[in-house]
């Protein structure tokens, strides 16, 4: 199995000059360079009624299908109120992240 790393930004900033650094030339200054940035957003949701992993993957792919959403993680508390950390590429709104959640069959905390 091999392991996939996704670099959100979150922590560490561009190398100078902009782009990311692996030579591809994003970010150089050519026409192709965009001026607007994303900012990550991340989001933290507590969800009752999950139990097993069969209720993760359910969770996780209702959320991954939201657009703007690039990383779900879950600590799964069997029985318990479960913690979802979603990490997006922009705004997900509130609305739609507590109606995946809801398409999966699950209750959101309050």
């Amino acid at each position: 199995m091999t392991e996939q790393r996704i670099d959100l930004g979150l922590t560490a900033s561009a190398p100078a000059g902009g782009g990311c650094g692996d030579g591809c030339g994003c970010g150089g200054g050519g026409a192709a360079a965009s001026s607007a940035s994303i900012t990550p957003a991340t989001s933290e949701l507590r969800v009752e009624g999950m139990t097993c992993g069969h209720c993760v993957r359910a969770v996780t792919e209702e959320l991954n299908a939201l657009d703007g959403v690039e990383v779900v993680d879950i600590d799964l508390r069997e029985g318990g109120t479960s913690l979802v950390r979603i990490a997006s590429t922009g705004a997900v709104t509130d609305d739609a992240l507590a109606t995946a959640i809801d398409e999966a069959g699950y209750t959101l905390a309050r």
